[in-house]
């Protein structure tokens, strides 16, 4: 029985390999016979996706949206004169002013503490102060409001 199965076995592998040949052959033949058809069929099909790809691109706006964002520099009048009225508005003490003035000329918090003979955590407060007075959360925009209502140079 060993025998038999082996014998069926063997046919049934050279059938399988018969059948693969007889269908390789039948694709050759058909590519050969088709062959124009297929090149025709496969340059269409590219054709097709290179005008998809060009009018895609010709539909695309050509312009570009650039925001440019330049620091205008305004010279200003060669006197100073200090608005007091607004200087009242804020309602700020002798010292949170003279504090404001030395931040406007570039003054970091330990430097003025230094000049001013005050400590640190002193100038911090006043600084803070100041800040909620002109309703600001940084040194710069501080000093950008100042000048805005003239009470700095």
């Amino acid at each position: 029985m060993n025998h038999e199965i082996r014998h069926i076995l063997f046919y049934s592998f050279i059938l399988a390999v018969l059948i693969f040949g007889l269908r390789w052959l039948q694709w050759n033949f058909i590519v050969l016979d088709n062959a124009i058809d297929i090149y025709i069929g496969l340059i269409a099909i590219i054709f097709t996706i290179l005008g998809v790809w060009i009018a895609s691109q010709s539909i695309r706006p050509k312009t570009q949206k650039i925001v440019v964002e330049k620091q205008i520099f305004i010279p200003r009048s060669k006197t100073f004169t200090l608005n007091e009225r607004a200087l009242k508005k804020l309602e700020l003490t002798n010292r949170e002013f003279e504090i404001l003035q030395l931040i406007a000329k570039g003054h970091s918090n330990s430097k003025i503490a230094d000049q001013l003979f005050l400590s640190l955590s002193t100038i911090k407060t006043h600084v803070s102060n100041l800040f909620t007075k002109m309703n600001v959360n940084s040194r710069y925009h501080a000093i950008t409001k100042a000048k805005e209502l003239e009470i700095v140079e």
